[in-house]
């Protein structure tokens, strides 16, 4: 692997949480230090973060066990895949009903990335299978999952002034416009683009929202232009049903 973008401090967190992952509760700052030939200040300065942090938890004996904030990131990581079993569950009677394709995703910086896909039998299709990602700011997607952002993350995303690259001519291209279509789908509850990542085809998108109230994903039909003024409404109405019952379990 080339390692010209190699972070050394998260080389060394990830060491000491592989240790402390085979050794729970077992292992204090010099046993740490030793098993990884990490200085002392440096350990020091390392397990105070991860423990800030809640990667890592210490004891009475001021030995480390692995912290909550990982054990909730396993849990988010293995709901994903459970997600993406419930949707190949549900996602065929709404593909019937509407004779378009159905996606899932989810939301990595400023990209979405396709889970799942029930794909329609129709001629034409965009190419938006596992795997594959685009621009956030270009799809219906990317804007229903960017309403999660708070105004902190979104200034780092998407600072004053950025021109957004352009798929299309039809892309959004504003950082401030985009916002102003965010807090948009945010009110609605539905996202769309028209054309703006791919041309001849729109998109209609809702987010999966649990009970906490977090995004963890959206759903998404797309469909040739040529269908767009027929299928809309049916569609953000299917798009709806399908985020709920994935969010409750397909109750």
């Amino acid at each position: 692997m080339d390692k010209k973008y190699w972070v050394p401090a998260l080389d060394r967190a990830h060491s000491v949480l592989h240790e402390i992952a085979q050794e729970r509760g077992r292992l204090k700052l010099s046993d740490l230090c030793q098993r990884t030939s990490i200085s002392k200040s440096t350990m020091f300065s390392l397990l105070q973060t991860m423990e800030e942090l809640g990667w890592i938890e210490k004891d009475k004996t001021d030995s480390y066990g692995l912290g909550g904030y990982l054990g909730w990131l396993g849990s988010a990581y293995f709901q994903q895949f459970d997600l993406i079993d419930l949707f190949k569950r549900e996602a065929p009677a709404i593909m019937r009903k509407i004779g378009e394709s159905v996606q899932l995703a989810k939301l990595e910086g400023k990209e979405v990335v396709y889970l799942a896909k029930e794909t329609a039998p129709t001629p034409v299709q965009v190419i938006s299978g596992p795997g594959s990602r685009f621009p956030a700011h270009a799809t219906g997607l990317g804007k229903m999952m960017l309403t999660a952002l708070d105004e902190d993350s979104w200034m780092r995303l998407y600072p004053p002034g950025t021109a957004l690259p352009q798929l299309t001519p039809y892309t959004e291209i504003s950082s401030e416009n985009l916002k102003k279509q965010v807090q948009q789908a945010k009110r609605e509850g539905i996202a769309f683009d028209e054309q703006e990542a791919v041309m001849g085809f729109c998109c209609i998108a809702a987010p999966i929202k649990q009970p906490s109230g977090e995004i963890s994903g959206a759903v998404s039909i797309s469909m040739p232009l040529h269908e767009w003024s027929n299928k809309r409404t049916l569609a953000g109405s299917l798009a709806i049903t399908l985020a709920e019952k994935l969010a409750y379990g397909g109750r």
